[in-house]
């Protein structure tokens, strides 16, 4: 793991307003300042293993990581997806339950795990954004088991490239309903979070781009012409929320 240098402030840092920092007030980011590193993370590399001792929590800067656990027989499921203005770690707690690994090149912006505690026993501002954090992080934890345990592969691809779209999406400015991302998983990544086989996540990502619903550009780039259809392809009828 290699420690970056950077000397950016947290008034100027691009995820300032999502993030766990997101309520605090001048005074309350110099604390947080005080207590902050910064980390790079090489991609396909841990961030953190599960049951291991854990110094220290993290909010993603840039990149994305995943939450995934592996089963007694060498089957891998992920369980989250970690993106910028994400938070990774468990505050009063030793270890995590998850192993946490780039997907990309990832920066971290890191905080001491016992001095974190401590700021969020003295600042209400900072406990109350993770509060709202970890409340909408179960939401949608809730309503990802609706997708896998209830919809169909296509279904379910189309809520995951939804997520995505919503999260990582830079709208075009002459046609705001167009999108466009970079898929930070592969093929295979793809299938283990759906709960599907290779092929058939394979299958139906051709068959949403034969169909118009998305376009490709290259291996990662992704072209949604009409968010819209997306959402309608997802069964999803919320209005903003998301999947995820």
């Amino acid at each position: 793991m290699a420690i970056a240098k950077t000397r950016d402030t947290c008034a100027g840092c691009p995820i300032r307003h999502r993030a766990v920092c997101a309520y605090c007030d001048a005074d309350e980011l110099a604390m947080l300042e005080r207590i902050k590193s910064y980390a790079t993370i090489a991609p396909g590399s841990p961030i953190f293993f599960a049951r291991e001792p854990m110094r220290h929590v993290a909010t993603v800067v840039t990149g994305a990581a995943v939450l995934s656990r592996t089963l007694e027989d060498g089957r891998r499921q992920i369980s989250g997806l970690m993106l910028p203005s994400d938070f990774i770690g468990r505050p009063w707690r030793d270890t995590i339950s998850y192993d946490v690994t780039a997907l990309s090149e990832v920066v971290l912006c890191r905080f001491d795990r016992k001095a974190f505690e401590t700021i969020l026993r003295d600042t209400p501002h900072v406990a109350e954004r993770l509060l709202s954090m970890t409340l909408d992080d179960l939401d949608a934890a809730r309503d990802w088991s609706v997708v896998l345990g209830r919809m169909a592969a296509r279904e379910r691809v189309s809520a995951f490239l939804l997520t995505l779209a919503r999260r990582l999406g830079t709208p075009d400015p002459k046609v705001p309903e167009r999108v466009t991302f970079d898929l930070p998983l592969t093929r295979e990544a793809i299938a283990d979070a759906l709960g599907l086989t290779l092929e058939t996540a394979s299958r139906q990502m051709s068959a949403l781009r034969r169909d118009g619903v998305i376009e490709t550009e290259g291996r990662t780039r992704v072209v949604v012409p009409d968010l819209l259809r997306l959402q309608e392809e997802a069964q999803d009828d919320d209005d903003g929320g998301e999947l995820g």
